[in-house]
């Protein structure tokens, strides 16, 4: 069992960024699924408006199950964040540990 990261990485339009922050802060307050270790945002240095969702898993599996666990609050959360992302600028990353 290794440990899963997937990334979520886009752009938000400067006008809509306190919107932004609000969605954040309640998906973070909403997200405890079992085997989600971890869920941090980051703000991408030196790009303006750039955001990345990091959730760390404990383990492929974890992973796998996730989007099966989520309750509609969240569903409703995660597509304001798309709604709120510059048109193109979503890029998915999932990453499998291996050491």
């Amino acid at each position: 069992m290794s440990k899963v990261i997937f990334t979520v990485q886009y752009e938000v339009d400067n006008s809509k960024k306190e919107e932004f922050k609000s969605v954040i802060n309640e998906l973070k307050n909403l997200l405890k699924a079992e085997g989600l270790e971890d869920y941090s945002v980051y703000e991408v240095k030196g790009k303006s408006n750039q955001y990345q969702e990091q959730y760390t898993f404990i383990s492929e599996e974890a992973f796998e199950a996730f989007d099966d666990n989520t309750d509609e609050r969240i569903n409703i959360l995660v597509g304001k964040l798309n709604d709120l992302a510059v048109n193109h600028s979503v890029k998915y990353i999932t990453l499998g540990k291996i050491l």
